[in-house]
Protein backbone atom coordinates (compact mmCIF):
# COMPACT_ATOMS: atom_id res chain seq x y z
CA UNK A 1 0.00 0.00 0.00
CA UNK A 2 1.32 3.45 -0.86
CA UNK A 3 2.31 5.23 2.36
CA UNK A 4 0.99 8.40 0.79
CA UNK A 5 -2.49 6.87 0.96
CA UNK A 6 -2.37 6.33 4.72
CA UNK A 7 -4.41 9.47 5.41
CA UNK A 8 -7.30 7.91 3.49
CA UNK A 9 -7.22 4.57 5.30
CA UNK A 10 -9.95 5.44 7.81
CA UNK A 11 -12.35 6.90 5.28
CA UNK A 12 -14.83 4.54 3.71
CA UNK A 13 -16.30 6.90 1.15
CA UNK A 14 -13.16 8.75 -0.03
CA UNK A 15 -10.96 7.40 -2.80
CA UNK A 16 -7.24 7.45 -2.13
CA UNK A 17 -4.84 9.11 -4.59
CA UNK A 18 -4.21 5.70 -6.17
CA UNK A 19 -7.95 5.26 -6.82
CA UNK A 20 -8.69 2.75 -4.06
CA UNK A 21 -11.15 2.53 -1.20
CA UNK A 22 -8.69 1.31 1.39
CA UNK A 23 -11.33 -0.07 3.75
CA UNK A 24 -12.24 -2.55 1.01
CA UNK A 25 -8.56 -3.52 0.77
CA UNK A 26 -8.64 -4.22 4.50
CA UNK A 27 -11.82 -6.26 4.11
CA UNK A 28 -10.08 -8.37 1.47
CA UNK A 29 -7.21 -8.90 3.92
CA UNK A 30 -9.75 -10.23 6.45
CA UNK A 31 -11.02 -12.63 3.79
CA UNK A 32 -7.50 -13.82 3.00
CA UNK A 33 -7.00 -14.65 6.69
CA UNK A 34 -10.18 -16.76 6.83
CA UNK A 35 -10.33 -20.55 6.58
CA UNK A 36 -10.14 -21.90 3.03
CA UNK A 37 -13.40 -22.54 1.18
CA UNK A 38 -13.87 -23.70 -2.40
CA UNK A 39 -16.53 -24.52 -4.95
CA UNK A 40 -16.57 -26.67 -8.09
CA UNK A 41 -19.26 -26.68 -10.76
CA UNK A 42 -19.84 -30.12 -12.30
CA UNK A 43 -21.88 -31.08 -15.34
CA UNK A 44 -24.76 -32.17 -13.12
CA UNK A 45 -24.34 -30.12 -9.95
CA UNK A 46 -22.13 -28.02 -7.70
CA UNK A 47 -20.07 -28.86 -4.61
CA UNK A 48 -18.97 -26.51 -1.83
CA UNK A 49 -16.22 -27.47 0.62
CA UNK A 50 -14.73 -25.60 3.58
CA UNK A 51 -12.19 -25.93 6.34
CA UNK A 52 -14.00 -26.17 9.68
CA UNK A 53 -11.14 -26.60 12.14
CA UNK A 54 -12.01 -25.23 15.58
CA UNK A 55 -9.70 -23.30 17.87
CA UNK A 56 -10.46 -25.42 20.93
CA UNK A 57 -11.64 -28.98 21.54
CA UNK A 58 -14.08 -27.53 24.08
CA UNK A 59 -16.18 -25.90 21.34
CA UNK A 60 -19.34 -27.83 20.49
CA UNK A 61 -18.71 -28.52 16.81
CA UNK A 62 -22.38 -29.38 16.21
CA UNK A 63 -23.23 -25.71 16.73
CA UNK A 64 -20.63 -24.44 14.25
CA UNK A 65 -21.79 -24.23 10.64
CA UNK A 66 -20.11 -22.49 7.73
CA UNK A 67 -22.43 -23.83 5.03
CA UNK A 68 -25.96 -22.45 4.92
CA UNK A 69 -28.91 -22.78 2.57
CA UNK A 70 -30.65 -19.69 1.20
CA UNK A 71 -33.40 -21.51 -0.71
CA UNK A 72 -33.92 -25.28 -1.07
CA UNK A 73 -31.81 -25.19 -4.26
CA UNK A 74 -29.14 -22.68 -3.21
CA UNK A 75 -26.35 -22.84 -0.64
CA UNK A 76 -23.53 -20.54 0.38
CA UNK A 77 -20.16 -20.68 2.15
CA UNK A 78 -17.75 -17.93 3.21
CA UNK A 79 -14.22 -16.98 4.14
CA UNK A 80 -13.62 -14.11 6.52
CA UNK A 81 -15.57 -12.66 9.46
CA UNK A 82 -18.27 -15.06 10.66
CA UNK A 83 -20.71 -12.53 12.18
CA UNK A 84 -20.73 -10.55 8.91
CA UNK A 85 -21.64 -13.78 7.12
CA UNK A 86 -24.63 -14.38 9.39
CA UNK A 87 -25.97 -10.90 8.61
CA UNK A 88 -25.73 -11.54 4.86
CA UNK A 89 -27.38 -14.96 5.15
CA UNK A 90 -30.27 -13.46 7.11
CA UNK A 91 -30.76 -10.68 4.55
CA UNK A 92 -30.55 -13.14 1.63
CA UNK A 93 -33.13 -15.46 3.16
CA UNK A 94 -35.51 -12.56 3.76
CA UNK A 95 -35.19 -11.37 0.15
CA UNK A 96 -35.65 -14.93 -1.14
CA UNK A 97 -38.77 -15.39 0.96
CA UNK A 98 -40.22 -12.09 -0.27
CA UNK A 99 -39.71 -13.22 -3.88
CA UNK A 100 -41.32 -16.61 -3.15
CA UNK A 101 -44.38 -15.00 -1.57
CA UNK A 102 -44.72 -12.50 -4.44
CA UNK A 103 -44.20 -14.81 -7.44
CA UNK A 104 -44.91 -18.27 -6.04
CA UNK A 105 -41.53 -19.71 -7.07
CA UNK A 106 -37.94 -19.69 -5.90
CA UNK A 107 -35.76 -16.83 -7.03
CA UNK A 108 -33.19 -17.68 -9.75
CA UNK A 109 -29.65 -18.18 -8.45
CA UNK A 110 -28.28 -15.17 -10.32
CA UNK A 111 -30.95 -12.98 -8.74
CA UNK A 112 -29.97 -14.17 -5.25
CA UNK A 113 -26.33 -13.38 -6.02
CA UNK A 114 -27.22 -9.90 -7.32
CA UNK A 115 -29.18 -9.20 -4.12
CA UNK A 116 -26.22 -10.17 -1.92
CA UNK A 117 -23.81 -8.17 -4.08
CA UNK A 118 -26.06 -5.10 -3.90
CA UNK A 119 -26.11 -5.23 -0.09
CA UNK A 120 -22.32 -5.59 0.06
CA UNK A 121 -21.80 -2.74 -2.42
CA UNK A 122 -24.13 -0.46 -0.46
CA UNK A 123 -21.85 -0.88 2.56
CA UNK A 124 -18.93 0.52 0.56
CA UNK A 125 -20.53 3.94 0.06
CA UNK A 126 -22.54 4.62 3.21
CA UNK A 127 -21.43 6.62 6.21
CA UNK A 128 -21.33 5.02 9.65
CA UNK A 129 -20.78 1.48 8.37
CA UNK A 130 -17.87 -0.60 7.09
CA UNK A 131 -17.56 -3.14 4.26
CA UNK A 132 -18.46 -6.74 5.00
CA UNK A 133 -15.29 -8.68 5.80
CA UNK A 134 -16.32 -11.77 3.85
CA UNK A 135 -16.28 -13.25 0.39
CA UNK A 136 -19.03 -15.69 -0.55
CA UNK A 137 -19.26 -18.72 -2.79
CA UNK A 138 -22.85 -19.29 -3.87
CA UNK A 139 -23.91 -22.62 -5.40
CA UNK A 140 -27.28 -23.49 -6.86
CA UNK A 141 -29.29 -25.29 -9.52
CA UNK A 142 -32.19 -23.70 -11.40
CA UNK A 143 -33.62 -23.63 -14.94
CA UNK A 144 -30.23 -22.44 -16.20
CA UNK A 145 -28.52 -25.51 -14.74
CA UNK A 146 -25.76 -25.69 -12.10
CA UNK A 147 -24.25 -22.35 -11.13
CA UNK A 148 -21.36 -21.16 -8.99
CA UNK A 149 -20.70 -17.51 -8.13
CA UNK A 150 -18.20 -15.63 -6.01
CA UNK A 151 -19.14 -12.35 -4.33
CA UNK A 152 -16.44 -10.08 -2.85
CA UNK A 153 -16.62 -7.28 -0.23
CA UNK A 154 -16.71 -4.61 -2.96
CA UNK A 155 -19.97 -6.07 -4.28
CA UNK A 156 -18.28 -7.48 -7.37
CA UNK A 157 -19.57 -10.92 -8.41
CA UNK A 158 -18.44 -13.40 -11.03
CA UNK A 159 -19.56 -16.77 -12.31
CA UNK A 160 -16.93 -19.48 -11.89
CA UNK A 161 -16.34 -23.06 -12.97
CA UNK A 162 -14.25 -23.55 -9.84
CA UNK A 163 -12.90 -21.09 -7.28
CA UNK A 164 -11.33 -20.85 -3.83
CA UNK A 165 -11.33 -18.13 -1.17
CA UNK A 166 -9.57 -17.63 2.15
CA UNK A 167 -6.12 -18.81 3.20
CA UNK A 168 -4.16 -20.63 0.55
CA UNK A 169 -6.68 -19.66 -2.15
CA UNK A 170 -3.98 -19.06 -4.77
CA UNK A 171 -2.54 -22.56 -4.41
CA UNK A 172 -6.04 -24.05 -4.31
CA UNK A 173 -7.04 -22.29 -7.54
CA UNK A 174 -3.82 -23.40 -9.19
CA UNK A 175 -4.58 -26.99 -8.18
CA UNK A 176 -8.15 -26.68 -9.51
CA UNK A 177 -6.95 -25.26 -12.82
CA UNK A 178 -4.83 -28.35 -13.39
CA UNK A 179 -7.57 -30.86 -12.51
CA UNK A 180 -10.78 -29.21 -13.70
CA UNK A 181 -12.79 -30.54 -16.66
CA UNK A 182 -16.05 -29.23 -18.11
CA UNK A 183 -17.35 -32.81 -18.24
CA UNK A 184 -16.68 -33.61 -14.58
CA UNK A 185 -19.53 -35.39 -12.76
CA UNK A 186 -20.68 -34.39 -9.28
CA UNK A 187 -19.10 -37.37 -7.49
CA UNK A 188 -15.76 -36.68 -9.18
CA UNK A 189 -16.08 -32.98 -8.28
CA UNK A 190 -16.49 -33.96 -4.61
CA UNK A 191 -13.30 -36.01 -4.76
CA UNK A 192 -11.48 -33.13 -6.45
CA UNK A 193 -12.72 -30.74 -3.77
CA UNK A 194 -11.34 -33.00 -1.03
CA UNK A 195 -8.00 -33.41 -2.79
CA UNK A 196 -7.76 -29.64 -3.26
CA UNK A 197 -8.65 -28.98 0.37
CA UNK A 198 -5.98 -31.42 1.49
CA UNK A 199 -3.33 -29.34 -0.31
CA UNK A 200 -2.00 -27.03 2.39
CA UNK A 201 -4.42 -28.34 5.04
CA UNK A 202 -2.91 -27.92 8.51
CA UNK A 203 -3.05 -31.19 10.42
CA UNK A 204 -5.04 -34.30 9.59
CA UNK A 205 -8.18 -33.75 7.53
CA UNK A 206 -11.18 -35.78 8.66
CA UNK A 207 -14.96 -35.77 8.58
CA UNK A 208 -15.14 -33.50 11.63
CA UNK A 209 -12.97 -30.61 10.47
CA UNK A 210 -14.41 -30.02 7.00
CA UNK A 211 -17.90 -29.37 5.68
CA UNK A 212 -19.30 -30.44 2.32
CA UNK A 213 -22.46 -29.27 0.58
CA UNK A 214 -23.83 -30.39 -2.78
CA UNK A 215 -26.69 -29.47 -5.07
CA UNK A 216 -27.56 -31.72 -7.99
CA UNK A 217 -30.20 -32.24 -10.62
CA UNK A 218 -32.83 -32.80 -7.92
CA UNK A 219 -32.33 -29.07 -7.15
CA UNK A 220 -31.90 -29.68 -3.42
CA UNK A 221 -28.94 -28.24 -1.56
CA UNK A 222 -27.72 -30.80 0.93
CA UNK A 223 -25.10 -30.52 3.65
CA UNK A 224 -23.40 -33.90 3.96
CA UNK A 225 -23.24 -35.70 7.30
CA UNK A 226 -19.87 -36.63 8.86
CA UNK A 227 -20.52 -40.28 7.94
CA UNK A 228 -21.07 -39.35 4.29
CA UNK A 229 -17.93 -37.20 4.27
CA UNK A 230 -15.94 -40.07 5.77
CA UNK A 231 -17.05 -42.36 2.93
CA UNK A 232 -15.79 -39.85 0.36
CA UNK A 233 -12.51 -39.40 2.26
CA UNK A 234 -11.98 -43.14 2.34
CA UNK A 235 -12.58 -43.32 -1.41
CA UNK A 236 -10.13 -40.46 -2.01
CA UNK A 237 -7.33 -42.20 -0.08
Amino acid sequence: MDTGDSSYSYSLTTFSRSGKLLQIEYALMAVSEGKTSLGIKARNGVVLCTDKKLGSKLVDRDNVRKLESITPSCGVVYAGVGPDYRVLVKKARKQAQTYKLTYGEHKPIRGLVQDAAAVMQEYTQSGGVRPFGVSLLVAGFDDDGPQLYQVDPSGAYYGWKASAIGKNFKNARSFLEKRYSDEVELDDAIHTALLTMREGFEGEMNEHNIELGVVGEDRTFKILTPAEIKDYLDEAN
